[in-house]
């Protein structure tokens, strides 16, 4: 082979070598979505239902099929996965339910072996062995050994701090090392976010920081986390919104702003009831989608769910999906629906859980039982997580 031969197969196994690993890490990056399927089987004691959980990409392919007792969303390159989802007895058997992750492929990176866990979060994942909690990194290796009696949060960044439950009734705050760093000392504590952390004391909700020092003094009845900068917090029977120094952040209150963690902000707008109706404000306070609506969730991928209805009789209830002109791109059609996370959406039309794009269009469509349908998820949550 002359020179020139040789500089063309060079380049030839060069370019098939990028292209490959573009490839690949495009493969690694899209998102995948859980699906499952239910099916029949029986036994001497009668018929039982049976559910498998696989993963489909964002138009509908399947990606890895359908064969996990229960499947949660990818984080971090890796997916929680379940096997022997069967409670209690059955034909002289007892069933456990062990817990590990799986990659984009299905293939085991850390086999089910674990009695609970919780996702990836900042190369940490949080793990049970037994009724004790520790937390792996992402080959399996056990960084913080298995001490607490629970766990309520996950790593989410550098220096984050997580609340767990040293031994019972008593709640810390620890560090990636496992290290305890605050002894809580109050009645009640929460996460850690945007940096600071809800306690109640006598009564009073005031936030501290990752010391532990009170930066704002307990003293409103309900208090939010803060998000964006900004947290809600009851004042006289009203809401309103304070700064992280506990300043009140625009001179306006509402009638309500949310409820539970749905009035922090996000995407720069948060859900506000003025008159009778849900709208949305913008982080000077000023309105920026007018009160017409009977719910609004948090914006997520630009579009924000809303509903037009009475939950006096959840059939009479159209969910839909607005964005942030307050222009319904999705039409209320839905009886249930979740927020958009990585392009999609999971809606229910009152038989069953369809997945939707953001235009509005199916992508798995379950016309019977048995069909493939969209896993119903609310916040993505792990098993046995808690916020309170």
């Amino acid at each position: 082979m002359n020179k020139k031969g040789i500089l063309s197969f060079i380049c030839f196994v060069v370019f098939a070598a990028v292209s490959c690993g573009q490839q690949k890490g495009k493969a690694e990056s899209d998102p995948l979505f859980v699906v499952v399927q239910h099916s029949k089987f029986g036994s001497k004691y009668g018929y039982f239902a049976r559910s498998k959980y696989g993963y489909i990409d964002k138009t509908g392919k399947m990606i890895i099929k359908p064969q996990y007792d229960h499947a949660w969303k990818f984080s971090e390159g890796l997916a929680l996965v379940m096997i022997n989802d069967e409670q209690g007895y059955v034909e002289g058997r007892y069933y456990l339910d062990k817990y590990g992750y799986i990659d984009k492929t299905g293939k085991y990176v850390i086999k089910p072996q674990y009695d609970n866990a919780r996702f990836f979060s900042d190369g940490l994942a949080a793990v049970a062995v037994g009724n004790k909690y520790g937390f792996i990194d992402k080959t399996g290796k056990m960084v913080i050994s298995p001490q607490f009696d629970f766990v309520f949060d996950s790593f989410k960044e550098s220096g984050d701090l997580v609340r767990v439950e040293i031994k019972r009734d008593k709640l810390g705050y620890i560090d990636k090392t496992g290290k305890v760093v605050i002894y809580s000392r109050f009645k009640k504590c929460w996460n850690f976010s945007d940096g600071l952390a809800r306690v109640k004391i006598g009564g009073k909700i005031g936030y501290i920081d990752k010391t532990g020092e009170i930066v704002i003094k307990p003293q409103f009845k309900t208090a939010e986390d803060f998000s964006e900068g900004l947290a809600r917090v009851e004042i006289g029977g009203k809401d309103a919104y304070i700064d992280k120094t506990g300043k009140i952040a625009f001179d306006r209150q509402f009638d309500y702003a949310g409820h539970e963690t749905e009035g922090s902000f996000s995407e720069g707008l948060a859900a506000v009831y003025i008159g009778g109706k849900w709208g949305y404000i913008d982080k000077t306070g000023k309105v920026a989608i007018k009160p017409q609506f009977d719910d609004a969730q948090p914006f997520s991928g630009g579009l924000a769910r809303v509903y037009i209805g009475d939950w006096k009789d959840w059939k009479d209830v159209q969910y839909g999906y607005i964005d942030k002109t307050g222009k319904m791109v999705i039409k209320p059609l839905f009886n249930d629906a979740e927020n958009f996370s990585e392009g999609l959406a999971v809606v229910w039309d009152g038989h069953y859980w369809s997945y939707i794009d953001s235009t509005g269009k199916l992508i798995v469509n379950p016309k019977s039982w048995g069909d493939l349908e969209a896993l119903y998820s609310p916040k993505g949550s792990a098993p046995y997580s808690s916020q309170e």
